[in-house]
């Protein structure tokens, strides 16, 4: 007999697509065949992290060229700024046609597809879907505590326009775990009207997002439940949030060791030349977000003059280290400009804290590890993510900001590297981090929140009432 048949479609962004190819191995774990659609750009990195899942295959579909968008451009990593942002998304309208021909074809075969598991941004598979009959299931690269607190002020707006940005926010039928002022919401919704281009396409993927069959979550109940009923009421009928991470924690080590390059094995040979357990802080930002290299040298001033061992992956192609102090740092520091391991690195025993952008895959990779966060949040739903791990979870700690858009001083992020790594509210978050990790790992074994959860969304596929 045939496996059942399970189709995935992620929005071209690394923070996007991995965990949906996270998905896609814990769905082969349990006996499914998974289809993964992608354009010829992204096939090579979606080969090599499937390549040893014989249940999981992928088909391409070409990206369209359009103005707005460079030539050769198909990820939004490959994107000169975030002013290309909303072009590239618009372009992605463009793949509906040829996913529709797929589906088709797929739904003629002996093994049809049993959902569409697609990317918030790509609205319009929910359209594709109910044309063919299939059901859409919409993923998110967002937490369940961002996404109802994004949700309902888009909703609330006109009541909470009279509000100053440094009033505490109260959202209608929502118990946060923090304070909320306007000025931590990010900026696509924060918006009093929602007629600019940007608004006008998240209202369109939005009415999609609330009509499809049920959203896929990467979080773990231990770490949101209270927030997952609100966050339901959102969506149209009997939609359902389905809990199923960290999908990082179902996929093995091993594979990851297809990345291994020269950077990747000197790092982890240098943590490991670390005698004292706890004592490297790890500094990355993610890929999206831009920091100035006045920026960049007041966070190596920070780092130098914190005293503690760090290991920073460096996105930017132009910066240097500045040149006074890379001698002080000679054997203390580590500065990687290439890609680098991520998931491995913070489960190093060397690793003692992480200064983090807080994007919710990085957030879920630290907690997973047990690596408390210095939380320093830049775009999107970030600073809601920061929230919710320093002052909500107490897992973390956030960098002392001046005003919004002003560069960090060295100050401030040596005093907040001090305060993690060696500080009591560094040894209250590691505690809770620790703590959090142990529930993470326990959540997606078996007998776990999220591997029940994972079971039920995939019998409740197979067979719908």
């Amino acid at each position: 007999m045939a496996l059942s048949h399970v189709v995935i479609f992620p929005f071209m962004a690394q923070g996007h697509a991995l965990p949906l190819l996270d998905l896609s191995k814990a769905l082969s774990s349990q006996q499914i065949t998974v289809t993964i659609i992608t354009t010829p750009g992204n096939a090579k990195s979606i080969s090599d992290c499937i390549h040893s899942y014989p249940n999981i295959s992928f088909l391409e579909i070409p990206f369209p060229a359009i103005d707005g968008v460079p030539e050769g451009c198909e990820n939004t990593s490959q994107l000169p700024s975030m002013e290309f942002h909303l072009p590239f998304l618009q372009a992605t309208k463009q793949l509906q046609n040829p996913f529709q021909n797929i589906l088709q074809s797929m739904m003629k075969s002996q093994n049809p597809p049993i959902c569409v598991i697609s990317d918030f941004f790509l609205g319009w598979t929910l359209a594709v879907c109910k044309a063919l009959g299939v059901p859409r299931l919409v993923f998110h690269g967002m937490g369940v505590l961002s996404m109802a607190i994004s949700k309902s002020v888009w909703v609330h707006q006109p009541q909470l326009k009279a509000k100053s940005v440094f009033d505490d926010l109260d959202l209608p039928g929502m118990k946060l775990p923090f304070t909320l002022t306007s000025s931590d919401l990010p900026d696509t919704i924060n918006t009093q009207n929602h007629d600019d281009p940007l608004s006008k396409f998240i209202e369109e993927v939005g009415e999609a997002d609330v009509n499809s069959s049920g959203i896929v979550c990467n979080t773990f109940e231990e770490l949101e439940r209270s927030h997952i009923p609100c966050f339901e009421s959102f969506y149209s009928g009997s939609a359902k949030a389905w809990c199923v991470g960290p999908l990082l924690l179902y996929d093995k080590m091993e594979d990851l060791d297809i990345h291994k390059n020269n950077s990747s094995v000197s790092i982890m040979q240098w943590l490991t030349e670390q005698i004292t357990p706890n004592s490297v802080i790890y500094v990355s930002f993610g890929t999206q977000a831009d920091l100035s290299d006045a920026q960049l040298d007041e966070v190596a001033f920070g780092l130098e003059e914190s005293g503690f061992p760090f290991v920073w992956a460096v996105r930017s192609k132009t910066w240097c280290l500045p040149k006074d102090i890379e001698e002080k740092i000679k054997g203390r520091g580590l500065v990687i400009k290439e890609w680098v391991d991520q998931r491995r690195i913070l489960l190093h025993r060397a690793i003692g804290g992480f200064l983090s952008h807080c994007g919710w895959n990085s957030v879920l990779e630290s907690v997973s590890a047990g690596v408390p966060i210095l939380a320093w949040p830049m775009i999107a739903e970030q600073s809601l993510n920061a929230k919710l791990i320093a002052d909500g979870l107490g897992a973390g700690i956030n960098v002392k900001k001046e005003a919004a858009g002003a560069v960090v001083s060295r100050e401030a992020i040596c005093d907040g590297v001090r305060e993690l790594m060696g500080g009591e509210k560094g040894r209250n978050a590691r505690e809770r981090a620790e703590a959090l990790g142990r529930e993470a790992r326990r959540a997606v074994q078996e007998g776990g929140s999220s591997h029940r959860t994972l079971q039920k969304m995939i019998g409740q596929l197979k067979n719908p009432s």
